[in-house]
């Protein structure tokens, strides 16, 4: 028997907004551990999101480049998670609906080919903050991050090695570079 890779992926995009996917508090990186957050991104009772319009105009520039199409229409969901750097206890995602669908992207492949990956979908979503283990017995939580507008992008398991699995990180990360949505800082966690 014969075995074969098979790779499909699911790739996390910070879109560089000024501000969050659903509050105006501003999106910075290194800043001090939780000053950059307010009760819509910390879950308080009663507030009302609004969503981020540039974070969505993004969306849909990189569905278009990744040749999807572009839902007419689509919501937001409640994913429900329980992790101490995600306050809510759930991710507002568009999953169900996702803004874009049925894509493909070409990557470059020896001798000038290319191949064709398909992607399943491109939906927004925000990210959760982020656990910080200092020495000791205990952990903190920063929820700077908690908020952030990620385009997710789930491509088709079209990949059969490790040098395609690259060579599509690569070029969706000059992708997104390129149409200005993301500096996809792998450094700093962007992609």
């Amino acid at each position: 028997m014969e075995y074969k890779v098979i790779v499909g992926l699911e790739i996390h995009v910070h879109l560089c907004t000024k501000t969050k996917m659903f509050c105006s508090c501003a999106v910075e990186y290194g800043e001090k551990a939780n000053s950059r957050v307010c009760p819509v991104c910390l879950g308080m009772p009663g507030v009302l999101p609004v969503m981020n319009k540039q974070a969505f105009e993004y969306a849909v520039l990189v569905g278009l480049a990744l040749n999807c199409e572009i839902a007419k229409f689509t919501k937001w969901d409640r994913k429900g998670y329980y992790y101490p750097d995600l306050p809510k206890n759930y991710q507002i995602s568009q999953y169900d609906l996702p803004l874009a669908s049925a894509g493909f992207i070409e990557i470059p492949m020896e001798g000038g080919k290319t191949k064709r990956v398909g992607i399943i979908r491109a939906h927004l979503e925000e990210d959760a903050g982020k656990n910080l283990h200092t020495a000791g017995n205990f952990s903190q939580v920063d929820l700077n991050r908690a908020g952030t507008p990620l385009l997710e992008i789930v491509t088709e398991p079209d990949m059969n090695s490790a040098a395609e699995v690259r060579a599509l990180a690569v070029e969706l990360q000059r992708m997104v570079r390129y149409l200005g949505v993301s500096e996809a800082d792998m450094q700093k966690g962007h992609m």
